[in-house]
């Protein structure tokens, strides 16, 4: 078996629109949340967002690209041309075959599909731009990446609603662990923030009126009241030890374990009694060969919703016993809102960033204790700690659970 490790990271994401912004933001604690700009919000309950107000698509892009391609597109493509700078190589030296392009998205192309449907009933068919299928379908992002950088490997997007990117991270990992490819762009985007979306969430309780900035996006609070929608992209490059070593690369960390369940319970509620969710964290620290004690760190899917954080909650229960209560756990939406396909992958950036510093992001915002929330989430700010192993948790609508397990990496 192959070691796999971490060797480029980009992000963009209301908190920053590079990898450094945007680490340095999450372990000073500050948070992207505020009031939507992108639309008039006058007659919507939902008045706040995480959006990435600072991303520039011409820095990426020229006029003609835009004009065909969806903003989720646009998120991944930035985010991973970011990552490959960041890694150092295009892998010209490797067979083209031997590296993959693993990008999903939760909802693809929103922001095409109410442009197009608009166009189709204000002006008919043929006014509807002959790019909306490419423009809107949840595997351009992938193939985008593929064709700009004529990676030829496994290719493909998985589409797992909140836990996409998790699930793209890990089947890379595994990818990789077994041989098939070399390298992997992988990772997720979402971009959606827009009327029709937040009508949507928003008539399914999932999302807060809240008001406060300060008090929206409160993972694990006993006044939490839905989550925040964000939106952003971020994409690792995950590489194979040797190549990475043989090139100099600089490693952030290294990906030991993954587990990837099903609840098998409800469209939108996790399961109350936490099953598939401990089920995908033993099978990652299983994989990675260690024992639950081993854990420092957890970061929890944790979105400010009701249902979501106590049973997530009796989840790190049920898989780490009584080594629970001595885990850190912290939510990094309390920053970045819910990026929904795109929050693994941003929260993976988080857990090889805190291995490799030594810093556990806090929870922020989080001002009231509840009975159902009872463990450590790391609330009093960052924390300095040694940590050498830690999780992310990404649980998704339709019961789609996935925990990746991460080593602070040693040669």
């Amino acid at each position: 078996m192959k070691r796999v490790v971490i060797t480029g990271m980009g992000s963009i994401s209301s908190i920053g629109t590079s990898k450094d912004e945007f680490w340095d933001n999450i372990k000073n604690g500050r948070h992207g949340i505020s009031p939507i700009e992108s639309f008039d919000v006058s007659n919507c309950e939902v008045k706040l967002a995480a959006e990435a107000k600072n991303f520039d698509p011409l820095k990426y892009f020229d006029k003609k690209e835009l004009r065909r391609t969806d903003r989720y597109t646009q998120f991944a493509i930035a985010a991973a041309t970011d990552a490959i700078k960041d890694c150092g190589t295009e892998f010209e030296d490797l067979d083209p075959f031997r590296v993959g392009v693993i990008v999903g998205s939760g909802i693809g192309g929103l922001h095409s599909i109410e442009k197009e449907h608009l166009n189709l009933i204000e002006k008919g068919g043929n006014r509807v731009s002959v790019f909306f299928i490419p423009m809107m379908i949840s595997n351009m992002a992938a193939g985008s990446i593929s064709i700009k950088y004529n990676f030829k490997g496994v290719n493909f997007a998985p589409v797992t609603a909140c836990a996409t990117s998790s699930h793209a991270i890990g089947e890379a990992f595994r990818n990789i662990k077994h041989g098939y490819i070399d390298a992997c762009v992988a990772g997720g985007s979402e971009a959606a923030i827009t009327e029709f979306a937040l009508a949507g969430f928003d008539n399914m309780k999932a999302l807060t009126h809240a008001e406060d900035i300060n008090r929206a996006s409160i993972p694990f609070d006993k006044e939490r009241s839905g989550f925040v929608m964000g939106e952003g992209g971020a994409v690792l490059v995950i590489e194979e030890l040797e190549h990475a070593k043989a090139r100099g690369a600089h490693i952030y960390a290294e990906i030991v374990g993954y587990g990837a369940t099903g609840d098998g319970y409800h469209m939108t509620s996790p399961d109350p009694e936490g099953t598939g969710a401990a089920k995908a964290m033993e099978l990652a620290y299983n994989e990675a060969e260690i024992s639950a004690n081993k854990v420092d760190y957890i970061n929890a899917h944790g979105t400010s919703t009701g249902l979501n954080d106590k049973y997530e909650t009796i989840a790190i229960k049920k898989a780490f016993g009584e080594h629970a209560r001595k885990l850190a756990i912290s939510s990094t939406k309390s920053m970045t809102g819910h990026l929904l396909g795109a929050a693994g992958a941003i929260e993976a950036m988080v857990c090889a960033k805190a291995l490799e510093e030594g810093v556990i992001p806090a929870t922020v915002g989080f001002l009231v204790a509840d009975e159902d929330c009872d463990l450590d989430y790391v609330t009093e700010g960052s924390r300095k700690q040694d940590i050498t192993y830690v999780i992310s948790n990404s649980l998704g609508f339709g019961g789609h659970n996935a925990s990746i397990c991460f080593k602070k990496y040693t040669d």
